[in-house]
């Protein structure tokens, strides 16, 4: 068909849907949305349509079309689709077809909505063609692969934390990708998936906060204030984090720096390394028969300290369970110490996951008292994970 493409403004305006089955429910649920007045006619109509719009439960007849502005013929009877039609054309009303495209003077197209914006898709009278390709569009547009970056300004500034997970980019959420996406400032970690700014406009100012056990490029506090300023200044910012936010990221304290500045601001989960580095090495941190249950653990603490002052290491050198620790390669071997010293079978099998889930990932596996030695050997650093358990070596052939 050719034609000219409009997007039709029907709130409060009629429009009169002939047909009471599946097709007309469509069709109903989709206009009322749009907030036209709708009225259904058909002898017999389904009880979910009847409880969407006032009906006629009745043959159509002409003067069913008084007052309309748009008709939709969605009967399974070729003959009064026909009729609407004709008394469409008669009324210069336009009307869609649903059994046949070219027997009526309108289209309806398949639709996807994001973000404000409305993508229609007309398949040259092919319904299955024009989804295939509305849907392909709508699962571009949610993984930020389309450039649908909004060019106005915002109406306000906004921060959301997003967690980018362990490394590789294609393990952030949909959510996260999205905001990326439409983000005007970005402040990054040095362990967020940073092939995910490649593809940002050069308009995008990115704020490398790149922490290192030796090394800050910015302070916490300092963190605080680019995200609060750049909003302030009606920029959407997104923080994007290594793993999650709210797992040793100190997401908690940017969100509270937001609140407290008045900032409207949001989190979205990403996937942490405590759980993707064991999993990314063939390791399950809980398996039946073997542990029923798993504790992550900051090794930056002092395994020197007392439970009151830091990690209850005696409880879990006592405990059953799997032990994930992550920033504890500086402190490995110490740790590994003192989980023996309390108990913890120097034999429990353990092993480094060394960049979890990307290109470069290694992994080292053995015994606890080894351990430390072994990745030491082997170069291991950070960012790594250790895992601590029989579960380790559970699915090793």
């Amino acid at each position: 068909m050719t034609g000219y493409p409009l997007l039709l403004d029907l709130a409060g305006r009629r429009v009169v849907v002939v047909g009471g089955g599946a097709v007309a429910l469509r069709r109903v649920h989709d206009l009322v949305a749009a907030g036209a007045d709708v009225l259904v006619v058909a002898p017999e109509i389904l009880d979910d349509l009847a409880a969407l719009a006032p009906v006629h439960r009745r043959p159509f007849g002409e003067d069913d079309l008084a007052g309309a502005w748009l008709v939709m013929a969605c009967t399974d009877d070729p003959d009064v689709n026909a009729a609407v039609a004709e008394a469409a054309e008669r009324r210069q009303i336009f009307c869609v077809r649903a059994d046949s495209a070219t027997g009526g003077t309108a289209r309806t197209s398949a639709v996807a909505r994001f973000d404000g914006l409305t993508v229609a898709v007309n398949g040259g009278d092919d319904p299955r063609r024009a989804v295939a390709l509305r849907d392909a569009v709508a699962t571009a547009l949610d993984l930020g692969e389309l450039p649908a970056r909004p060019v106005r300004p915002a109406a306000g500034g906004e921060v959301a934390l997003v967690g980018g997970g362990p490394g590789d980019p294609e393990l952030v959420t949909v959510r996260g990708r999205r905001l990326l996406a439409r983000a005007d400032v970005v402040v990054v970690d040095r362990l967020a998936p940073r092939e995910l700014l490649a593809g940002l406009p050069d308009t995008v100012e990115i704020v490398d906060c790149g922490k290192s056990a030796h090394r800050h490029n910015l302070t916490q506090d300092e963190i605080n204030e680019v995200l609060v300023d750049r909003a302030r200044a009606g920029k959407r910012v997104v923080r994007l984090k290594g793993g999650d936010p709210f797992v040793f990221g100190r997401g908690g304290e940017e969100w509270l720096a937001c609140v407290r500045a008045g900032i409207p601001v949001s989190v979205v989960p990403g996937l942490s390394s405590a759980l993707a580095g064991p999993a990314a090495a063939g390791i399950p941190l809980t398996h039946r028969g073997v542990a029923a249950d798993f504790t992550v653990v900051s090794g930056h603490l002092d395994p020197g300290r007392s439970a009151d002052e830091g990690v209850d290491w005696p409880g879990l050198a006592a405990s059953g369970g799997t032990l994930v620790l992550l920033m504890a390669m500086e402190r490995l071997e110490l740790i590994a110490a003192e989980l023996i010293e309390h108990g913890r079978d120097p034999a429990t099998p353990a092993a480094v996951v060394h960049r979890a889930t990307t290109s470069g990932q290694r992994v080292v596996r053995g015994p606890l008292r080894e351990i430390a030695g072994l990745a030491r050997e082997a170069g291991l650093g950070a960012p790594s994970v250790v895992v601590v358990g029989d579960v380790v070596d559970v699915l090793v052939s």
